[in-house]
């Protein structure tokens, strides 16, 4: 069997992505925002069926202060997550209470990756 090969690009894709979203499910916009190119773009999942497409810091972060805003207890789960190059897919599960009544929701994020930072978090849910 051959030796597996590590990838750097990778490896770093991974982590910027891992860093991002602890950064995320701690709901601090401002480490969201730090971890983001300054013209990246956030497609959402709502409202359905294509979502809405934020782009540049200014609109994206005016998304992610509203959602943290009007879902205080937001957490999202991490199913699986794998990187190739300036690529990253995070498969996870989204956890809420909303008037005091629980749910979740499964979806995927596609991630590109460039200088170091996310330039793009195309979002994608099931259902």
């Amino acid at each position: 069997m051959a030796p597996s090969r590590r990838n750097p690009v990778s490896d770093e894709t991974l982590a910027v992505v891992e860093r991002f979203n602890d950064a995320f499910n701690r709901h601090d916009v401002d480490a969201v925002m730090q971890a983001m190119t300054e013209d990246c773009v956030f497609d959402s999942t709502r409202p359905p069926p294509d979502g809405e497409l934020f782009q540049g810091q200014a609109a994206v972060r005016a998304f992610w202060e509203s959602f943290f805003s009007q879902s205080p207890q937001a957490r999202f789960e991490t199913e699986e997550i794998f990187a190739a190059g300036d690529r990253c897919v995070v498969r996870w599960v989204y956890h809420w209470t909303k008037e005091g009544q629980t749910g979740h929701v499964r979806g995927v994020d596609i991630f590109r990756l460039r200088d170091g930072k996310v330039a793009e978090k195309l979002s994608y849910v099931k259902g």
